[in-house]
């Protein structure tokens, strides 16, 4: 069989090849038909205003998946595992002229330059190279230590449905509303729900952490539905808040992005009356979001406000004033002061840590 030569699409004033345009990235669905890479390509440029104003000027990796996505599929972790997708942290060889780096700091005090979109041609050079989801940064290139965005990520939990996280977010508008704080929902392309708030660049990753956590602690007083247990034993059948999605080179599915999950859903951001309206995320995908957008993109007057945290700062101050200290960190974290324990509560021995959660010696 002859190869497809390659197509050229048209990014801005940019003409972007995309090589294997007819390769298959997702199967045909009950409601969807098959797509294909030179697709993908063209949604990018189809949803070009609201995907630029997610990732503009922000570090961002990439989630490829070269081969396309197939019901089974798997991501790697990076740990050994290998899985049919992968993420791409730094820019790969042979990335074209109008790529712009940045440099980002990992945890570890490692640093790495990582793709930094300015322009519709970098997303569409991106799904040539096999990238469904994007995952920028919560900073943009001229501060890259201090976040302007808090994102509380919901997260259901087995048992819990994407009609829970929507109901728990409609009662985090109202405390957010209290706050002084606008908040900007988006579906995550599965079963969770997204909600963004513009902040003043003035505070640090681990500011802006103790936010997220002091905002969870408040809602799961009002809700009993949300926890932020950070030990999935004890989170039973509630919507998780991930705090951990706000600390340093933690990331979530940017707007617009595509998911590796079947019929190309789409992380799709809504106004706060058509998230409490929605019932299917996957009614949101590939074909369907660029009639949504053409009409203009919900988050437009997103970066019109940025917001002080020290509303959410302040009721951190007073939970720890109360006794409720810090919670865990990713395990692949360097151990932070106060941190827990980083074991499961049904396997702690209480002698064996000391007050502030290091292991005592030789227990």
């Amino acid at each position: 069989m002859a190869k497809t030569a390659a197509a050229m699409v048209q990014a801005g004033d940019r003409e972007v090849r995309v090589s294997s345009p007819d390769r298959v990235i997702y199967e045909a669905t009950e409601r969807t038909p098959e797509v294909t890479k030179l697709m993908v390509a063209e949604y990018f440029v189809a949803v070009e205003d609201g995907l630029m104003r997610a990732l503009r000027d922000r570090p961002t990796a990439l989630e490829r998946w070269p081969d396309g996505y197939r019901e089974g599929f798997r991501l790697s972790t990076g740990y050994g595992d290998d899985g049919e997708g992968f993420y791409q942290k730094r820019v790969p060889k042979g990335a074209p002229d109008f790529l712009e780096p940045v440099r980002i700091t990992f945890p570890s005090g490692r640093t790495a330059e990582e793709i930094c979109p300015t322009e519709i041609a970098v997303p569409v050079w991106c799904a040539q190279m096999g990238t469904l989801t994007f995952h920028p940064w919560p900073v943009r290139r001229a501060d890259v230590d201090h976040p302007d965005e808090l994102r509380i990520d919901f997260d259901p939990q087995p048992g819990t449905t994407f009609g829970d996280a929507v109901r728990v977010a409609g009662v985090a508008r109202e405390l957010l509303e209290e706050l002084g704080l606008q908040g900007y929902p988006k579906t995550s392309g599965n079963r969770g729900v997204h909600v963004y708030v513009r902040i003043e660049p003035r505070w640090e990753f681990t500011d802006v952490r103790h936010a997220a956590i002091a905002f969870g602690r408040e809602l799961a007083k009002r809700d009993q539905q949300v926890t932020t247990a950070w030990w999935k034993e004890e989170r039973g059948e509630r919507i998780f808040i991930d705090f951990n999605q706000n600390n340093r080179d933690r990331t979530i599915a940017s707007a617009y992005s595509l998911r590796p999950k079947p019929g190309a859903p789409v992380s799709t951001p809504m106004t706060w009356s058509e998230l409490a309206a929605a019932t299917d995320p996957g009614a949101y995908n590939l074909f369907t979001v660029p009639e949504r957008v053409a009409d203009g993109d919900p988050w437009a007057g997103i970066d019109d406000t940025s917001y002080s945290l020290e509303p959410l700062l302040d009721l951190w101050d007073q939970q720890v004033a109360d006794g409720e200290g810090e919670l865990n960190f990713p395990p692949d974290y360097p151990k932070m002061p106060g941190e827990p324990p980083r074991v499961q509560p049904s396997k702690k021995v209480a002698e064996h840590w000391d007050a502030d959660g290091n292991r005592v010696e030789g227990s």
